[in-house]
């Protein structure tokens, strides 16, 4: 029977390099100029790439705030995202490394809201602040400089060199959170395209975005251009692959070849993106303010008359919060001094009448209202905030895509302002906020907490839901049968009620890692929630109560497996089906999780199972759905047993793949399946048991290739050639016994035509159903 022609060439299998490299393309054709100009996405700002220093960049490093480096001084310009004081990204740490605990520890800090005069606003936005005194002082609030020194419940004293507090506007969190999916416009609707493309013709616009997280789709959005931005200009971060040196001695211990993985900075930023801007909500405080600061300036003809106005405004004016919200927070009082325009000795008159009207918690701030260019000698940019929203990302990017302004938009301002800005953190942090929750959780223990802890607490708790308690002659008084401070119409505790003085005592206690005092307290909570009904305070208990357990325990947990998964089911169940707030579903199996592998006590199998529901129960969009995946094959990854669980690894590996490769993501989908590819060939050669897997890796490996082609514009007439000359050939040929024919297939080699285009004898070896195809059913360009 007559061999049938060889295929055309666009239909032939390029050859591919070795399963730990990269794909190598073949070479394009030459193309016009107006061609070549017309395929790049529109980039009106070369300042846009530091936006994405923290994904495309390894190791970037964000400083504190001492010299804030500039684009010109570190390759990339400064980073979004990267860890603090400690000077190495979070996406850094491997899973059970501290980093991660640090990374959920510093996502619930204390919340400072910030309200300043009309005077305060002109000045500082005559100096380039747009956004006022809170855009000045943000940043300097999430790392305060040195170290702080917290007392827990017992009395013991612990030092936290990363310890931080978030400014705020007062009313930045009342909202709802929102899924993937919802009507409302995103910024990416705004702007056509993908890849941060625009129209060339569309003007600048000034979105104003509200410092709110929760918004999935949102989170989705800024880490999906983050993806596209590693697509164009791919780096060499391989996460999925590269090992820690402090644990390079323990897995050569293990006998494994399966090296541990680094975190995705990806899903390292979808998960910091998750944790910021808590929404202002009723069933926990950690987004209520602990203090307020009211600030003033010289500037104002009766500051002590504006401050009383500022401090009625926050207490039953505009700025008044909900009445679910305790307003009996600290208020701190700044003055800010304008060194080139008002004189000093003035100003320090005015500071100490300040100090006899509200008390100490006053600070004098000196600063420069001259503006500040980039050339001054002093000049430092300002730091960009870590844990901004991903609203305000979106915006940040769209506005750098749409300015013609070629200079980078980050304000500067001189060194000495940004040293009293420092001093002015830490004296607010050291002097009035810590001082002032440690007494506020002492008292609130020994007053609540502690009576509802013992004995008599206990009998209270049961007379209040079965009706029988203490003695008429008792003072204390007998709470009928179902009788509760929980207001069922309005869903919320008042603030002066038991139950949410020691919600508030957990959380503080919490902000401020006494994670004991903090388990206890939410021991106690969960079943007097659970009895009152109030499922998103029951759920929102649970959630709390499982981190700070797994945070806090010093033994391992594994006997306590059934009550962990207990705890966990309870908070998952109520926020999805009776409180629809799917988003903190979201937020306690992934916060569990993390904390789980933080310890490295729980198994492997029992970990995976937690955001193996994320990806049941859709909680994510197609993006987190990927970065799920792959998190559950470095779960699997991590069991440092020769061999164990390598075939789960391999398949969430493939299966992030798959995915990655749908949303043509081929950069994360080579780097999945170079994974799965190093799990399933651990040994020298593959196993027979396994062998059913490489036409699926083949299969695979084909679709990203031809993706890639896609996205770059590939021309599909190329030269046989080409592939021969600048493709290489893996070392070791893969030869797969078919059982259905009895005979060996050729290497990948064989497999191409004869130079020239001439029909190629491939003796003994099946076509494929594809090559098989009649040319008649081919198209124009060669395509069925």
């Amino acid at each position: 029977m007559p061999t049938p022609s060889s295929p055309p060439a666009t239909l032939r299998k390029p050859a591919y390099t070795d399963t730990g490299g990269s794909l190598v393309l073949p070479k394009q054709r030459p193309q016009s100029p107006s061609a070549s100009i017309s395929s790049l996405p529109f980039r009106s700002n070369p300042s846009i790439s530091s936006l994405y220093a923290s994904t495309s960049l390894a190791g970037s490093i964000r400083s504190s705030g001492a010299s804030t480096p500039t684009t010109d001084t570190i390759p990339g310009g400064s980073t979004l995202y990267s860890d603090g004081k400690s000077g190495s990204t979070v996406a850094n740490g491997t899973a059970g490394s501290p980093e991660v605990r640090t990374l959920i520890a510093r996502a619930f800090a204390p919340h400072v809201g910030v309200v300043s005069s009309t005077d305060t606003e002109a000045l500082l936005r005559e100096r380039g602040f747009s956004g006022g005194l809170l855009e000045l002082i943000r940043p300097y609030g999430e790392s305060v400089s040195g170290r702080v020194t917290v007392r827990d419940s017992i009395g013991a004293s612990r030092t936290w060199d990363d310890f931080g507090i978030r400014f705020v506007g007062l009313k930045d969190g009342l909202s709802s959170p929102r899924l993937p999916g919802s009507s409302r416009p995103s910024l990416e609707s705004r702007s056509s395209g993908a890849n941060g493309s625009v129209g060339s013709g569309r003007s600048k616009q000034s979105v104003d975005v509200p410092r709110l997280g929760g918004d999935v789709s949102q989170i989705e959005e800024v880490v999906d251009r983050h993806l596209n931005f590693a697509e164009l200009r791919p780096s060499n971060p391989d996460y999925l692959s590269e090992s820690q040196p402090d644990l390079q001695a323990d897995s050569a211990k293990t006998s494994t070849d399966i090296p541990l993985r680094t975190v995705s900075p990806f899903y390292t930023l979808y998960l910091r993106r998750l944790l910021s801007g808590l929404p202002l909500t009723p069933h926990e405080t950690f987004s209520h303010p602990v203090a307020c600061v009211i600030a003033t300036s010289s500037r104002n003809p009766a500051p002590i008359e504006e401050f009383k106005r500022l401090y009625t405004a926050t207490n039953t004016g505009d700025d008044r919060l909900p009445q679910w919200v305790n307003n009996e927070y600290l208020r701190y009082y700044v003055l800010i001094h304008d060194e080139d325009n008002d004189d000093i000795q003035k100003s320090v008159a005015l500071y100490e009448q300040m100090k006899r009207h509200f008390g100490l918690h006053c600070h004098l701030l000196r600063l420069r209202s001259s503006q500040c260019v980039p050339s001054d000698d002093d000049s430092t940019r300002l730091p960009i905030s870590e844990w901004m929203t991903a609203g305000e990302e979106l915006a940040a990017i769209h506005q750098r895509e749409t300015s013609h302004d070629l200079e980078d938009p980050t304000p500067c301002l001189f060194e000495s302002d940004a040293a009293a800005i420092r001093t002015f953190v830490r004296e607010l942090v050291t002097q009035s906020i810590v001082p002032g929750m440690e007494r506020l959780c002492a008292q609130w223990n020994e007053q609540v907490a502690t009576r509802r802890k013992g004995l008599s607490g206990r009998l209270l708790s049961v007379g209040k839901r079965w009706g029988f308690g203490l003695s008429r002659n008792s003072s204390t008084p007998v709470p009928s049968v179902g009788s509760s401070s929980y207001d069922s119409l309005q869903g919320f505790y008042r603030p002066d009620t038991p139950e949410a003085l020691m919600r508030k005592l957990a959380d503080y206690a919490f902000m401020l890692r006494d994670f004991k005092l903090a388990q206890q307290t939410y021991d106690v909570l969960r079943s007097d929630f659970e009895h009152d009904k109030a499922w998103k305070y029951y759920a929102g208990a649970n959630e709390m109560y499982l981190v700070s357990t797994m945070l806090n325990t010093p033994q391992p947990i594994n006997k306590r497996l059934e009550s962990i998964e207990r705890w966990l089911e309870a908070a998952v169940h109520s926020y999805v089906h009776r409180c629809d707030a799917p988003f903190y579903a979201l937020r306690t199996l992934l916060l569990a999780f993390e904390a789980a592998k933080a310890r490295g006590s729980l198994s492997v199998d029992d970990a995976a199972k937690w955001p193996a529901r994320v990806l049941a129960m859709s909680l994510t969009g197609p993006i987190g759905r990927a970065l799920v995946m792959e998190r559950i094959a470095s779960c699997y990854g991590q069991h440092r047993r020769p061999g164990a669980r390598r075939r789960k690894r391999a398949l969430w590996s493939l299966m992030a793949a798959d995915a990655w490769a749908e949303r043509g993501k081929t950069v994360q989908a080579e780097q999945a399946l170079a994974d799965a590819k190093m799990a399933y060939g651990v040994v020298q050669q593959v196993p027979p048991e396994l062998s059913f897997m490489i036409p699926v890796l083949q299969s695979l490996q084909e679709r990203i290739v031809s993706g890639r082609l896609d996205a770059l514009g590939h021309d599909e007439q190329v030269d046989e050639h080409v592939l021969e000359d600048e493709m290489p050939v893996d070392p070791i040929e893969e030869v797969v016994v078919s059982e259905e024919l009895g005979g060996m297939r050729q290497p990948r080699r064989g497999l191409l035509a004869t130079e020239g285009g001439g029909s190629g004898e491939m003796e003994g070896v099946p076509l494929s159903p594809v090559r098989t195809r009649s040319t008649d059913a081919m198209g124009d360009e060669g395509f069925v």
